[in-house]
């Protein structure tokens, strides 16, 4: 691959970043006057602009360095950086593989990058050769892949993600939202063999936090650093990041409900496969089913006048409806709801 200088936009190369206080004094003290703060409050002091307890916890679940951890407001922050970070606007490409998680091309839309999706196969994996062609174009910056992938639901093939690892000269970014759920090994693995290798996992998904947009970035030391001169000095407030170490350290919960999750995907499998409006469900790694309906239309819009909200993915995907998996009651009154569809 390319150096991290010949990939980084000279900018940002050149960037002095924002230097706030807490940059400049690090430790315990007992007077703070330093950064302009209300001396009365519970919040009123500035969080810590690189969430250093935080990282240290997950570090720990993960197995990994906390020097390779960025957290973010949500991975959504983590994919909007790293366009900053490596696409010129007007000038550079990013690429992912449909049907994929939307805000890819959202963020490069909002970036002015230009943006090239190719389809998946019938399996919905990555065809390598379609994709080979663009490893030596030198204004492809980065390349997306959601694995496991919304709205498929299933994990992309290890020997074709180290394909690209290898052969790409930019920087591939693997979306690991919903690694929690499934059976395949992390990417993170991968870390130290590739250094245009960046790993995004999240708090949204197994672990219950969407409510406090806490997203990771898993990456080389050199790229973590870009995130850091890049991001706003204080993304992730005090509060959140109390919550979210207090959900690492109860780590038997987090056990407990993806227990639950798993069991839950499975019994709904099965016992939605029997329905008659149901052509397809596909394999899924995640929280949710991907189904295909006779009817997704008429089903999406019955299901909403029963107060039950599912996702239409038929413009992705033709006749398809994606149903998070919930609670064992709310499940049950999908199911009964669907049963009566049917009738």
């Amino acid at each position: 691959m390319k150096t991290l200088n010949q990939l980084v936009r000279k900018n940002i190369l050149d960037l002095s970043p924002y230097s706030s206080a807490r940059d400049e004094f690090s430790g315990s003290a007992e007077i703070l006057l330093d950064a302009n703060e209300n001396p009365f409050g519970i919040y009123n002091r500035y969080p810590d602009p690189y969430q250093k307890q935080v990282k240290l916890e997950w570090a720990a679940l993960k197995n990994i360095h906390p020097d390779r951890i960025f957290i973010g407001n949500g991975s959504d922050e983590a994919i909007d950086l790293l366009f900053r970070i490596f696409c010129e606007p007007g000038k550079d490409k990013a690429l992912t593989f449909a049907p994929t998680y939307g805000m890819y091309k959202v963020s490069a839309q909002i970036n002015d990058v230009t943006w090239i999706e190719l389809p998946l196969d019938d399996s919905y994996q990555i065809n390598y050769g379609q994709f080979a062609p663009y490893c030596g174009d030198e204004h492809l910056k980065l390349v997306f892949i959601c694995s496991p992938n919304n709205p498929t639901g299933n994990a992309m093939d290890r020997k074709t993600l180290i394909q690209i690892l290898e052969n790409f000269q930019g920087m591939v970014v693997i979306d690991e939202a919903y690694i929690d759920f499934s059976e395949e090994e992390s990417c993170l693995t991968l870390l130290q063999t590739y250094p245009n290798l960046v790993v995004l996992q999240t708090l949204s998904k197994a672990w219950g936090q969407a409510g406090l947009r806490i997203g990771f970035a898993f990456a080389q030391e050199e790229v973590i650093r870009f995130f850091n001169k890049v991001k706003p000095p204080y993304n992730v407030s005090t509060a959140n990041q109390s919550i979210a170490l207090r959900s690492l350290k109860d780590y038997n919960s987090f056990i407990k409900t993806r227990k639950v999750i798993l069991a839950e995907r499975k019994r709904l499998k099965e016992t939605l496969s029997q329905i008659s409006n149901v052509e397809t469900i596909f394999p899924s790694e995640a929280n949710f089913l991907l189904i295909r309906f006779k009817n997704a239309s008429f089903i999406y819009h019955t299901l909403v006048q029963k107060n039950i909200i599912v996702r239409d993915r038929s413009a992705q995907i033709k006749n398809t409806l994606r149903i998070t998996i919930g609670t064992p009651a709310e499940n049950n009154k999908l199911i009964q709801t669907l049963q009566q569809i049917a009738l």
